[in-house]
């Protein structure tokens, strides 16, 4: 039995269309770019064709990832009205106790997780340390920088 991995119904979508877009224009872009170089004759010596046939294999290991991550997402609904505690989807401001800076998180599944824009995987240790916490509670997390604290501002 293949585990489900929880998604929002915007991050499946952002995997589906990236899917069709590899499928659509990128695949057949590349074809027509081994079909070209192949023209030019000896292909041992053909760079254009080994790159051409490199980005294929690419290709087509994008398109397996893509297509596994789409079969184990199962899509979660958001609960506007929930404010109480942190579950997947939220939205949480919290003050860095160590820097008295404020930080917004969105607690996002493992498919559409970056971090560089606020949006965290349920499933990292980050994640799973906010799961169930209330406005008022702090939190500790080890990362690789150091232990760092937290405290929960507000649930969005």
């Amino acid at each position: 039995m293949i585990d489900k991995v929880p998604i929002t119904r915007e991050g499946l979508e952002k995997l589906r269309q990236e899917l069709h877009t590899i499928l659509t224009v990128e695949r057949p872009k590349n074809i027509k770019a081994i079909e070209e170089a192949r023209s030019h004759g000896d292909l041992n010596e053909n760079a254009e064709y080994h790159a051409a046939k490199e980005r294929q294999a690419i290709l087509g290991a994008k398109i397996n990832e893509l297509e596994m991550a789409i079969s184990r997402s199962e899509v979660i609904e958001i609960d506007k009205q929930q404010t109480e505690k942190i579950v997947f989807g939220t939205k949480v401001e919290l003050k860095n106790l160590g820097n008295d800076q404020n930080v917004t998180y969105q607690l996002v599944g493992p498919y559409e997780s970056e971090p560089e824009i606020g949006r965290i995987s349920v499933t990292s240790p980050f994640g799973k340390a906010l799961i169930g916490k209330e406005e008022g509670d702090t939190l500790t997390i080890k990362t690789p920088s150091g232990t760092k604290e937290f405290e929960v501002l507000e649930i969005c």
